[in-house]
């Protein structure tokens, strides 16, 4: 087997200037003041989701702590597919941390993928297998966000919901997918297949990095040839619960959303989980962009304007969104702080215990 620390790897380029993530934390921060101060007040009055959220009862709150608390755990399970030598307290730790990094800082993917490494690699898990963790579970996410609206719509179409747009968004959809999947199936069937997407995905980078005045990258062929290797070992052995893992967490993540529209009151009738299904499907896809950490505003609005557009009241919708978003962006912020002042004292510690056990030594 191919290991990845004796192949090339991509140029990484500098971290942006502080000009930038100044000027990307204000727009952030323009983006949340402008939905939550301006948008949603103008959708429903906010005394009416109040009390919306307000009528719930403490069984309903609590059957949604629970559920979101599993979602949490859902995401330390894809790690545990990935990484089967990871123990699932290290998941937990990883997965949290990262959530809450990617939820409050601008450009906070990155960062979580930062922290991602730091933590692995104190747990003396090797490079390779944290590069392979890292591309595979982002390979596999991207799947599920493009899979979901495709099922979707095949209820809606089933159900006898589907208008023209709604057909070819997921005629776009399905070609989107196939054509990431046969992407991945190229690089993963010979060694050449994979350096000719390698290094046909750097030219298309390179492209858009030459409007923007940017330094070219290289070594993509080179490594895509080495994740090629290693991939397919990988999946040979955890394909299938990787892939079961991935699904539940997307999944528990829609059950939550779901679970907080009926019982605030959003009633079947009113909005259908089909209908729910894709608008939730639709707006991971656009909260993927990094307009806002977490998509803070942009999921909100998302989510309102599709559920509101299908039928639901106003004050339920927006009361829904708000306790969901609760339950799945701001819970875990203050776990992942938990987590990362978690390790970093473990970290230390270890730290301490190799710098004594290594003093013993020399001194024997």
């Amino acid at each position: 087997m191919t290991d990845l620390e004796d192949e090339p790897q991509p140029t990484i380029t500098p971290p942006r200037s502080r000009s930038r993530r100044v000027v990307q934390a204000a727009l952030s921060v323009a983006l949340v003041l402008a939905v939550f101060g301006g948008v949603l007040p103008r959708i429903a009055d906010l005394s009416e989701v109040r009390e919306e959220i307000g009528a719930m009862t403490a069984i309903e709150g609590g059957s949604l702590l629970l559920l979101g608390v599993w979602n949490l755990v859902s995401y330390a399970l894809v790690y545990l597919s990935a990484l089967p030598r990871l123990r699932l307290g290290q998941a937990m730790v990883v997965a949290q941390a990262s959530t809450a990094i990617a939820n409050t800082v601008p450009g906070g993917a990155g960062f979580g993928i930062g922290v991602t490494w730091a933590m692995l690699a104190s747990w003396r898990f090797r490079r390779p297998e944290i590069t392979l963790l890292v591309l595979v579970t982002g390979v596999w996410n991207v799947f599920a966000k493009l899979a979901l609206p495709v099922v979707a719509l095949a209820l809606l179409a089933v159900q006898g919901g589907t208008t023209t747009g709604s057909i070819a968004a997921g005629a776009a959809g399905i070609g989107i997918l196939v054509a990431a999947v046969f992407t991945f199936a190229v690089m993963l069937r010979s060694e050449a297949g994979a350096r000719r997407v390698g290094f046909g995905a750097q030219r298309m980078v390179n492209l858009v990095r030459r409007v923007a005045r940017r330094a070219p990258i290289e070594g993509w062929d080179a490594s895509a040839a080495s994740f090629r290797s290693t991939t397919n070992e990988l999946l040979r052995r955890r394909w299938l619960p990787l892939t079961v893992s991935t699904l539940v967490s997307h999944l528990t993540l829609f059950a939550v959303l779901l679970l907080t529209l009926r019982h605030v009151g959003v009633s079947e009738a009113e909005v259908s989980s089909a209908v729910v299904l894709a608008s939730f499907a639709f707006v991971r896809l656009i909260s993927a962009l990094p307009l806002t950490p977490g998509g803070l505003g942009v999921v909100e609005l998302g989510l309102t304007a599709a559920l509101v557009a299908a039928g639901g009241d106003r004050a339920s919708v927006v009361a829904s969104v708000l306790v969901y978003r609760a339950v799945t962006y701001l819970l875990p912020i203050p776990i992942g702080a938990l987590s990362l002042l978690l390790w970093q004292r473990w970290s230390g510690r270890s730290a301490a215990q190799v710098s004594e056990g290594t003093g013993s030594s020399s001194v024997s």
